[in-house]
């Protein structure tokens, strides 16, 4: 495949239009009228759209999301359900187009999500289910009459004082005999597990389809409604590998044990990546996404295969394409599958032959296709898409055409947004490396102070999406670097996995020459240079500061230096061993991964660390580590510690504390 021909469309040709005179900056006020649209959904005519929409309440100092409908010209857009204090969300219609179901934890004591349907005819939406556990996930059978779910087990501790109050049960003990026993959000993980459930839509019945204690994601329908595939990790020790399998179960009969399709070592549709296999119209095949190699496990590249819907050895048509890609829909007739192609600072919609061949770009370039819908309709597409001057919208997808259907945050036409350029410079070792700069809003002559943020993951990447959080620094008088370094995902397998076991190493001189490129170009002030991120962005600024002194101050969140500290204590054992090897075994190895907290006292920059207390995906003692060490050596800190919140911050009154925190720390150090 030649790169030319998919080559991505500049920045440029998103150009901000020029700013209304009464145009306004960006404030922290304005992270409350954020929206926040997803999964969006076609009816079978192709005549309306459904999506969810997420809204910040302030008063009650929550996130609530409703259901929308939108008509296919983009003329009427209706809110379909507004229950105060309420949320609903993943709207699916039914194949014939008269009920839309979505999933709500309305009236339920436990707070458990439950399956609801509204009539397409009218009258208010009824509960499907009662169960004591959760639904997860669900998918309507083609004849509407069924519905499969994925129902996670109810939670021992559903009734203790800690849910209830004073007057119920006392907590039970926790168990733990896992070899991964903790997960954030989730907590402790016991024998909870998620199952296979069919549920009959006119009597309420349901019935398990499976056997087994393992957790199944991801359920679809054959076109015939006979079989059920999905995916499921079947190893004696799930917990100890990522070797999720396709799996199909008939429909008929009692629970059985499933037939399983696919064989490779590795990941078969991570369920992680949300990505459903997907039946051929006609029923004989199955598209979905394989993993790379087993060793690299997310630093691997993600491949487009298809195999026979009775198993047999699967086809890879996009072998040739050195880019994860995901999220596969066949064509009507058949004979092409359209996907979601991860490229260099963007996502597009490609599609190619199902068996193999060239790979055409359908939609995308200098935006980011997110998600690409046809539900029911086969003859009418839509996507989630964002660009760095609006959120995540929902558009039609019309040839090569996007066309927008939803509007939900127009209000943004009304801010002085700072324009998003694309960047290109070498690194340390001459590999050439790709971010983007935005300069302050205001048009700041001169060098003005300079804020360089690092993204989390590390198997992850900035793309052509819109930050709240670099419009707000460029709104208060900053130029904003964004640099995409190694590790990273969007350039294929060699640059992800530069840092495999490295940690640290070349991705510090990558985002480093982020800032060389901006001071050498006379837009940084290299006395006024700030650095930060999240998670791995958060981990990366202390590699950064324990490696470089120039920087004047830090904010470190949600992050992690004493690697020794995170074996056990977090979610990711698997991975620490894969990667790292045992910490006993590979001590060494372990250490040199460490060395912003053994070496702390190569650090001197002023360092805001922030976490949950609830975080375990990386949890709060690390920041506390972190923070402890520095106080101990008199290098000015703070420790912001957000209650009740886990890896990523809901609480709307949260999240403007932390980008308030953000400004502040930064013009204290950098104005």
């Amino acid at each position: 495949m030649k790169l030319a021909a998919i080559a991505l469309a500049s920045v440029a040709a998103l150009a901000l239009q020029p700013a209304p005179a009464d145009a306004r900056p960006l404030t922290v006020a304005d992270a409350d009228r954020m929206r926040a649209v997803s999964t969006p959904a076609v009816d079978p005519s192709g005549n309306w759209v459904a999506y969810q929409v997420g809204v910040p309440d302030p008063k009650a100092d929550k996130n609530f999301s409703h259901i929308w409908m939108t008509s296919w010209d983009g003329r009427r857009t209706l809110q379909l359900t507004s229950r105060d204090k309420e949320s609903e969300a993943t709207p699916r219609w039914s194949p014939d187009g008269h009920y839309l179901a979505f999933v709500s934890s309305r009236t339920d004591k436990h707070d458990n999500d439950q399956l609801w349907l509204l009539d397409r005819a009218g009258g208010e939406a009824h509960p499907l289910t009662k169960l004591d556990g959760s639904v997860v996930d669900y998918a309507w059978a083609p004849d509407s009459r069924q519905m499969a779910l994925i129902v996670l087990d109810r939670d021992p501790n559903a009734d203790s004082d800690e849910a209830k109050g004073d007057d119920a049960k006392p907590p039970k003990p926790i168990v733990i005999d896992r070899f991964q026993f903790k997960q954030d959000i989730d907590g402790y993980l016991g024998v909870r597990r998620q199952r296979l459930m069919l549920l009959n839509v006119a009597t309420g019945q349901m019935r398990r389809l499976t056997d087994g204690d393992f957790n199944e994601h991801l359920p679809a329908f054959s076109p015939d409604g006979s079989r059920i595939a999905f995916v499921s990790n079947r190893d004696k020790d799930p917990d100890r590998t990522y070797n999720f399998d396709l799996w199909t179960v008939p429909v008929s009969g009692s629970a059985q044990t499933p037939k399983r399709l696919t064989s490779f070592a590795g990941s078969d549709n991570d369920p992680d990546y949300d990505s459903y296999p997907a039946w051929s119209p006609d029923g004989r095949s199955i598209a979905y996404v394989q993993g790379g190699p087993i060793e690299l496990f997310s630093y691997g590249t993600r491949r487009l295969a298809v195999l026979p819907a009775g198993g047999g050895e699967p086809r890879i048509v996009t072998a040739a394409l050195d880019r994860n890609v995901g999220k596969p829909v066949w064509s009507p007739d058949g004979k092409s599958l359209r996907f979601i192609v991860e490229d260099d600072k963007s996502q597009w919609l490609g599609s190619v032959a199902a068996a193999g061949g060239p790979i055409k770009r359908l939609a995308g370039g200098g935006r980011s296709v997110i998600d690409a819908i046809d539900q029911q309709s086969r003859t009418r597409l839509v996507a989630l898409v964002a660009d760095p001057t609006r959120p995540d919208e929902v558009y039609a997808i019309e040839g090569s055409r996007l066309r927008p259907l939803s509007r939900h945050n127009e209000w943004l036409s009304q801010i002085d947004l700072a324009p998003v350029a694309d960047t290109s410079f070498r690194s340390k070792d001459g590999t050439e490396i790709h971010g983007f700069l935005l300069k302050p809003v205001g048009g700041a002559a001169g060098r003005v102070p300079t804020v360089l943020r690092i993204h989390g993951g590390p198997q992850s990447q900035f793309n052509y999406s819109f930050s709240f959080e670099w419009q707000l620094l460029a709104a208060n008088g900053y130029a904003v670097l964004a640099a995409n370094p190694r590790g990273g995902t969007g350039r294929g397998q060699d640059f992800a996995k530069a840092i495999y076991a490295a940690w640290g190493s070349v991705d510090v001189h990558d985002v480093l020459a982020a800032v060389d490129d901006a001071v050498a170009r006379g837009i940084a002030d290299p006395n006024r240079l700030g650095v930060g991120g999240w998670s791995y962005g958060g981990m990366l600024t202390n590699y950064t500061i324990a490696t470089d002194q120039r920087f004047k101050a830090a904010t470190s969140g949600a992050s992690i230096s004493n690697i020794f500290a995170g074996y056990g204590t977090d979610q990711y054992i698997r991975d620490y061993e894969m990667e790292l090897g045992r910490p006993w075994e590979h001590p060494d190895v372990w250490m040199k991964n460490s060395y912003p907290f053994y070496h702390v006292d190569r650090i001197v920059t002023p360092t805001l660390f922030l976490a949950g207390d609830q975080d375990f995906n990386v949890p709060l003692l690390n920041s506390e580590q972190m923070y402890q060490a520095l106080k101990s050596r008199g290098v000015p800190t703070e420790l912001i510690i957000y209650p009740g919140q886990h890896h990523g911050l809901k609480r709307p009154s949260f999240i403007r504390d932390r980008y308030q925190r953000y400004l502040d720390w930064y013009a204290k150090y950098l104005k």
